[in-house]
């Protein structure tokens, strides 16, 4: 075991890992989102990306999916630099990825059935027949077999949740892409959600990434967790480390306190100055 300089954790040396982002920065036009960013996921590992809004942890997503190039960087999966694959090489490479979307993105006018058959359909020549047997498999993996018939608007959202997760892994990906899946749900849904991300990653063998803001169901689940701000790595760690941070930021993230870093108040003048201003412009 070594430990890597970028990721600031433990890893086989021998095994390939299977996503990487070295020294990438990127953004929207001239708005800089992450800047000079390394990470390393490990395959089998459950890794969560946590921080403020904004601070670039969905960004990290579409890197990946290659929705967003960098600027700078590079984005590998399984060792493979991401933005010179041609359109075709992208789209297998895609098909080895399973992405859930935030509030779950099912197409509203299919069944349960048919969302989880959709991405079989549409990348695989299957018969309907086999089709039909995996669907089932992937939807009694999430405990919804017996909803298969329903449509989207006659389930609760934690079951929509799940219903995403069976389409997610209908191709059998290598990762698996969380993009806030606990956002709205009841204790009762998250604590479920929470453990189908962390069984199905070790039974199926695959690796998950998981941007969150829910800190006890995050860190229940989680093997590494990165804590994304202002745009670069502030503190990385096992989730006991970072509940144990010494650094203001994480430490306010994690207690939730109103006070640290993170400001209630938008940078401003004082109200002193504003009041005077606004009473000298009445008064004129």
């Amino acid at each position: 075991m070594t430990i890597d300089a970028k990721a600031g954790w433990s890893q086989e040396t021998d095994v390939l890992p299977l996503v990487e982002l070295s020294s990438v920065s990127c953004g929207y036009e001239d708005r800089i989102i992450l800047s000079d960013v390394n990470i390393v996921v490990p395959r089998g590992s459950v890794v969560a990306l946590m921080g403020t809004s904004g601070g670039g942890k969905t960004t990290v997503l579409r890197l990946i999916g290659r929705q967003l190039s960098p600027l700078s960087g590079k984005v590998l999966f399984d060792g493979q630099d991401l933005e010179p694959l041609s359109r075709a090489q992208m789209f297998a490479a895609r098909r080895r990825m399973g992405m859930l979307f935030q509030f779950g993105a099912l197409f509203t006018d299919l069944s349960v059935f048919d969302n989880v058959a959709f991405p079989l359909r549409e990348h695989t020549d299957l018969s309907e027949e086999l089709i039909r047997d995996l669907v089932l498999m992937k939807l009694n993996a999430v405990g919804l077999r017996g909803a298969r018939d329903l449509m989207p608007s006659q389930i609760s959202g934690g079951m929509a949740r799940r219903v995403a997760l069976a389409r997610a892994i209908a191709l059998d990906p290598d990762l698996i892409m969380y993009d806030e899946p606990f956002a709205g749900l009841d204790p009762i849904s998250m604590g479920i959600s929470a453990r189908l991300i962390r069984e199905l990653n070790d039974a199926l063998g695959v690796t998950s990434i998981v941007v969150s803001h829910d800190v006890e169901e995050t860190f229940s689940i989680a093997d590494h967790v990165i804590f994304i701000a202002n745009g670069r790595i502030a503190a990385q760690g096992t989730p006991d480390e970072l509940r144990h941070s010494e650094d203001p930021l994480v430490r306010q993230f994690v207690t939730a306190s109103p006070d640290g870093p993170v400001c209630f108040h938008y940078p401003a003048r004082s109200i002193a100055e504003d009041l005077n201003c606004a009473q000298g412009g009445r008064s004129a």
